[in-house]
Formats: C-alpha cells, sequence, structure tokens
C-alpha cells in the first residue's frame, strides 16, 4: 500500500484533472477511477488518490 504521504487528496487530484471534487466521488463510487480509504471519517475514509493512478487516468484519455 502506498504511504500517506504519497498520496493526493481529494482536492489535489480534481485540481490536477481539472474536475469538480464531486465527479472524483462519483467516479470513485462507478470504479472509473478508484480512491484509497484512509482513516475513520463518518465510518469510510477520507478519499485519497495514487499518484500513479492519475497519471494512467489522464494517459488513458489521451487515447
Amino acid at each position: 500500500m502506498a504511504k500517506i504521504e504519497e498520496l493526493l487528496t481529494l482536492k489535489q487530484a480534481a485540481q490536477i484533472l481539472k474536475v469538480n471534487e464531486q465527479t472524483l466521488r462519483r467516479w470513485d463510487i462507478e470504479g472509473r477511477l478508484k480512491a484509497v480509504r484512509i482513516g475513520s471519517r463518518r465510518g469510510v475514509g477520507d478519499r485519497r488518490y495514487r499518484p500513479e493512478d492519475i497519471k494512467d487516468y489522464l494517459n488513458r484519455q489521451k487515447k
């Protein structure tokens, strides 16, 4: 598993992808771009994103 320091926050990932944070939440639910859950906030944890997953997603969109 990735170290927490290596993970991007929801806000950071949204800025990189130029989408709304709610869009990323929806993509996680749909399985389009899965988040890593950390902590126990409201029983589900905060979403974090692996930088390599963001890069892979961007590369798939270019094709």
